[in-house]
């Protein structure tokens, strides 16, 4: 379990909700880690609505509906009803105890820490960015701009000159990509995903700059694609328990999340293959922690966890940013 402290400076709870942190736990291993929080733009990359705010696993175990990020000083009501500057140990320990039960006990060994989380999407913590050799990142490269483009997988045609510039074919480095989980390709040989995107309809619907629409393979791919074009970008998508819309829109950099209390689950299934197999299906948008934890209950076979929408932005962007990078 990871608790995550946010924080304006020098706010006087602070020692109050440490305190009672450690009182809750009793003796109980958990990584706790403080995290000061100084304007409105970070507030809101956090989802922070008022200092301090507990995220227990990524997740705020006491938000109230429709409460917007600040950092402005955040109460509490304690177990007799009077307000306090931080959740009393009671509460404190029943989410604790919450995020035991609802992720369940695999979610630790898959995402303990960025490196696994990062694992189902970055090809077993190798990145998902191709070497700069055989040709590989150019045509790697070369496949992802013609998809923000077109919103469309290009032919082998559309390749020739960069594969070529290798001393190879489109199709061959194009198979070697596919082999080392870069992209996926059908039967036909043609690309049906290059992650971020699909060249098929999934949940997530993206629209590009310039009105271009195409898909992404899953929620962290949908939330990577800013960061890797460095343009706005809107995602469309929608919660797989109750049908319910999920927007998250871009404006130079920064996310806005509707509904507000979204939440992403990041899991992946015990086997092994390409992450469009193994995971795509298991990185979701929910509309609220309630429903991620009720779809990770309904899929015993896919283990994960919940993560907030800080989290998930900053997986997506360490994921994704850097492939289209030069150097």
């Amino acid at each position: 379990m990871r608790i995550t402290v946010l924080t304006v400076p020098d706010c006087p709870s602070a020692p109050l909700v440490r305190e009672r942190i450690t009182a809750a736990l009793d003796g109980k291993q958990a990584r706790v880690e403080v995290i000061e929080v100084s304007d409105e733009t970070e507030a809101a990359r956090w989802q922070m609505t008022g200092s301090p705010t507990v995220l227990v696993d990524g997740v705020d175990p006491f938000a109230v509906a429709g409460v917007p990020p600040s950092v402005s000083c955040r109460l509490y009501l304690d177990e007799e009803g009077r307000p306090s500057g931080a959740p009393g140990v009671e509460a404190l320990r029943q989410a604790f105890a919450g995020a035991g039960t609802s992720a369940c006990a695999p979610v630790e060994e898959c995402c303990g820490d960025d490196r696994h989380v990062l694992d189902p999407i970055g090809r077993a913590g190798r990145g998902r960015r191709a070497p700069d050799e055989r040709g590989l990142r150019a045509v790697h490269q070369a496949v992802l701009r013609h998809f923000a483009v077109t919103g469309d997988a290009p032919e082998p045609a559309d390749l020739a000159a960069a594969a070529t510039a290798a001393g190879r074919t489109a199709v061959d480095v194009l198979a070697e990509l596919d082999r080392e989980d870069f992209l996926a390709l059908g039967a036909d040989g043609r690309i049906r995903a290059a992650y971020p995107f699909s060249a098929v309809p999934t949940p997530h619907r993206l629209r590009l700059a310039g009105g271009v629409e195409a898909w992404a393979m899953c929620a962290i791919d949908a939330l990577g694609v800013a960061a890797m074009l460095h343009q706005d970008v809107a995602i469309t998508s929608c919660d797989p328990v109750d049908g319910s819309p999920i927007t998250v829109s871009f404006t130079k950099g920064t996310a806005q999340w509707d509904p507000a209390a979204a939440v992403v689950y990041v899991g992946q299934r015990a086997q092994v293959g390409p992450a469009a197999t193994v995971c795509c299906d298991a990185l979701n948008f929910f509309a609220d922690p309630a429903t991620a934890g009720a779809w990770a209950r309904q899929h015993p076979e896919v283990h994960g966890r919940i993560t907030s929408q800080a989290e998930a932005l900053r997986i997506a962007e360490q994921t994704f940013g850097p492939l289209l990078a030069r150097d």
